[in-house]
């Protein structure tokens, strides 16, 4: 398995992935899963707090294994504070897992419940210098991950994100993507679930504070069947819908999920 060609299919997916990136079998790796009878309420977190400049947007892609949104991280515009973190951490970027049907797609699950996607807003530590060196620090990163569920109501959140899609159909396709304030993707509730873990891609660094919103905001099924549009292969290469970008769930060995609320 060549490096740059890692994936979700059997040749390449996540259970060979080890075998270039070693990391993948370590002991903090995500997603897991997220059982209410194990987790710790803990007063002591507080509230967390997104300041987003709706500037900083840039562009969005499609990288042949998610759809992206990129954001200007040269300076303290878009930050996040609070809740398990110690000073500011700066947005980076944000990206989706989604499943080939609704009843699937998330990365977390929840008490057995699998959600239809699973949208990670991805965050780095100044004190760090820069992203790769905040790789390699355990507090370098925080994610705060949202879950979509489908409903029958659409929810206006995703709109701006889904109606580029159909301008970035195939991998290695950019396109302009300016003022969008990511916050208004949040959910009413502020309650969270924080744990210790891993990026979810190779090389799978375990630099990650997750933030795990329990709130999940709702998509359409239109809208879901929209981000499945988009192919996994370059445009001159036949349509092969990019769905099932998930990892599946890894080992917890004794770490331990506490949440802000009870």
């Amino acid at each position: 398995m060549a490096q740059s060609v890692w994936g979700y299919d059997s040749e390449n997916g996540p259970q060979r992935w080890h075998e270039n990136y070693p990391m993948a079998k370590g002991d903090k790796q995500s997603p897991i899963e997220i059982n209410s009878k194990d987790v710790r309420h803990d007063s002591s977190l507080s509230s967390w707090h997104a300041s987003y400049d709706p500037g900083a947007a840039k562009t969005i892609l499609n990288n042949g294994r998610t759809c992206r949104v990129v954001f200007d991280d040269t300076f303290d515009r878009s930050v996040l504070r609070g809740g398990p973190l110690t000073g500011a951490y700066r947005l980076r970027q944000l990206h989706l897992h989604w499943g080939s049907t609704d009843d699937h797609g998330s990365e977390h699950v929840i008490d057995g419940v699998k959600y239809a996607a699973e949208l990670h807003l991805v965050h780095w530590n100044p004190k760090h210098g820069n992203f790769a060196g905040a790789l390699k620090q355990p507090d370098g990163v925080a994610v705060v991950g949202v879950f979509l569920k489908v409903g029958k109501t659409p929810k206006p959140e995703m709109k701006r994100i889904l109606e580029e899609i159909d301008n970035i159909k195939t991998k290695g396709k950019e396109a302009p993507f300016h003022h969008f304030d990511p916050s208004i993707l949040f959910p009413k509730s502020r309650d969270y679930w924080t744990y210790h873990g891993s990026f979810t891609t190779p090389p799978c660094e375990e630099c990650i504070t997750w933030i795990l919103l329990r709130e999940p905001i709702e998509v359409s099924p239109d809208q879901m069947a929209r981000l499945r549009s988009l192919s996994k292969n370059g445009e001159n290469e036949p349509m092969c819908p990019l769905v099932d970008n998930w990892r599946p769930l890894q080992p917890v060995k004794g770490r331990i999920v506490r949440a802000s609320f009870k």
